[in-house]
C-alpha cells in the first residue's frame, strides 16, 4: 500500500518552520507516496511545493485548512484559495472544484479546535475524518476513529506537521489511486504521536511570538 501525509504546513503557515524543500526531502526520507499540503488559508505554499517536485512517482496534492464556523476543513485537490468561512459554503466550493473534504482533529483538547458540529450530520457531504493526527494526544484520536464507526467516512491518517519533525508521523494508506481510494472508502490511518507536545510547543512559540513580531523562520 502506498504512504501519503495528507496534513503539512509550510512555513507559509505562521506556526509551521516547514521550508519547501525540506518538506519534500523529510516526505521522501519517511518513505511516503505522497503529501498534501494544508497550509492556514493560503495555497501559495502548496503551489510552489508542486512545482518544486520533480518526482513523477511522487504526488504533491493542493489543500486548504479551512477554519469553518464548525471548525477545521482540509480541503484537497483544490485550484483557488477558499476564503469563505460558512461550511455549507465551503463545502460546495470544494466540491465545484472537484475536490475532497476531510475533517481535520475533530476531538482535539484545544476547545476552540474541535469540529462542532455532530459527525453523523456531515454524512454524504464530506468525504474524511482525520481519525489519526500525529500532534493529538491518544484518547482524542481513539473518539475520532469511533465517530465514524458504521458511518461512510473515510480513515484519514496525517501528521498535522509543523516542524520537520512531524512529516511522516502520521499517515494514510491506500492502494491505487489515493483520490479514488477515499471516495470509495478504501483507506487507513496509522502513526505516532510521540512529537505532540514538542510540536505544539514550538508552533505556538512560532505562531503566536515570532511571526507577530516579524521574526525570521531560521531554526529549521
Amino acid at each position: 500500500m502506498k504512504k501519503y501525509d495528507l496534513h503539512i504546513h509550510s512555513c507559509y503557515s505562521p506556526c509551521s518552520i516547514n521550508r519547501p524543500e525540506d518538506i519534500l526531502k523529510r516526505a521522501k526520507k519517511a518513505g511516503l507516496n505522497g503529501i498534501a499540503i494544508t497550509d492556514h488559508g493560503i495555497i501559495n505554499g502548496a503551489q510552489k511545493i508542486k512545482r518544486m517536485n520533480k518526482d513523477k512517482g511522487f504526488e504533491v496534492i493542493i489543500g486548504e485548512e479551512v477554519r469553518t464556523d464548525k471548525g477545521d476543513i482540509l480541503a484537497l485537490y483544490i485550484q483557488e484559495q477558499i476564503k469563505i468561512r460558512n461550511l455549507s459554503e465551503v463545502i460546495d466550493n470544494v466540491k465545484s472544484q472537484d475536490g475532497i473534504l476531510i475533517i481535520a482533529h475533530p476531538f482535539r483538547w484545544v476547545p476552540w479546535l474541535r469540529f462542532e458540529e455532530p459527525i453523523k450530520n456531515v454524512v454524504g457531504k464530506i468525504d474524511g475524518v482525520e481519525t489519526f493526527n500525529s500532534r493529538n494526544i491518544g484518547w482524542a484520536n481513539k473518539k475520532a476513529e469511533k465517530s465514524i464507526d458504521g458511518l461512510d467516512f473515510a480513515e484519514i491518517g496525517a501528521s498535522d506537521a509543523h516542524i520537520p519533525i512531524d512529516i511522516g508521523k502520521g499517515y494514510t494508506l491506500a492502494e491505487g489511486n489515493l483520490k479514488d481510494a477515499i471516495k470509495k472508502r478504501q483507506t487507513k490511518a496509522q502513526g505516532t504521536t510521540r512529537y505532540a507536545l514538542l510540536s505544539a510547543l514550538i508552533s505556538t512559540i512560532n505562531g503566536r511570538i515570532l511571526s507577530p513580531l516579524k521574526v525570521k523562520k531560521q531554526w529549521v
